[in-house]
């Protein structure tokens, strides 16, 4: 992986805010319908914007894409999250033909479980797949998506387990248990002292940058315009 300088001297905060789903709620929590929330917009000094806390140890996550990208969204999501699940199905897609796939953004995952009580598990077993094999993370996480109404806090690492065994090389059943010993705890807990240090507190939060320079928070499933818009595009 390749990491770009993206401490810059003077960002220019334009915040748009969105609701996601907020950690104890079900699956009719807050959906990301418009802004609920604004910031008067000016010039703020880099290092004093919490939103580059999202930038810290970038080049220890799973990223679509390359960091060497002029534009780049740093997203926090729960894979228990129904609201990530639609922006993984709906603007993901859409985002990474358009704009990954071409060159022109990257895309980096940080986990934030903070919504149902399996999501913790599945991002332990997340982080010991990436440690293990990056493309396997993306399947996997792809996986807990498309298959998210089936997972509960028991099946979770069975689920897991089965799913490495039969899509990937890697030795499933030592993923499953280094999930199960929290072995890349430090790499979780990374991602979660990063999110609510910039400011995440529901997911998906995502962090977009320009050049380097922090230019919006977008938080909710919303659509791929919304990207473009604040990504310039």
């Amino acid at each position: 992986m390749h990491r770009r300088r993206f401490l810059a001297g003077t960002a220019l905060t334009g915040v748009s805010a969105f609701a996601g789903c907020v950690g104890g709620v079900g699956d009719a929590g807050m959906e990301g319908t418009g802004p609920t929330t604004g910031k008067d917009g000016g010039s703020t000094s880099a290092s004093e914007e919490p939103q580059y806390r999202a930038l810290d140890a970038l080049d220890a996550q799973p990223v679509l894409g390359s960091l060497d990208r002029d534009r780049l969204i740093v997203a926090y999501e729960d894979p228990s999250c129904p609201t990530c699940r639609r922006f993984e199905q709906n603007t993901l897609p859409e985002l990474t033909s358009k704009h990954i796939d071409t060159g022109v953004v990257a895309f980096v995952y940080r986990g934030f479980p903070v919504i149902y009580p399996w999501g913790k598990p599945a991002t332990q077993a997340m982080e010991a797949t990436f440690a293990r094999d990056e493309d396997a993370f993306w399947a996997l996480t792809d996986h807990y998506y498309a298959e998210q109404p089936s997972f509960t806090t028991d099946n979770v690492l069975a689920k897991t387990e089965a799913f490495l065994s039969a899509e990937t090389d890697l030795d499933a059943a030592a993923i499953v248990q280094d999930a199960r010993d929290k072995a890349y705890d430090d790499a979780v807990q990374t991602d979660l002292d990063t999110g609510k240090a910039a400011g995440a507190s529901a997911t998906p939060t995502f962090f977009l940058f320009v050049d380097g320079e922090f230019q919006t928070t977008v938080r909710g499933a919303q659509d791929l315009r919304v990207f473009e818009s604040a990504l310039q595009l």
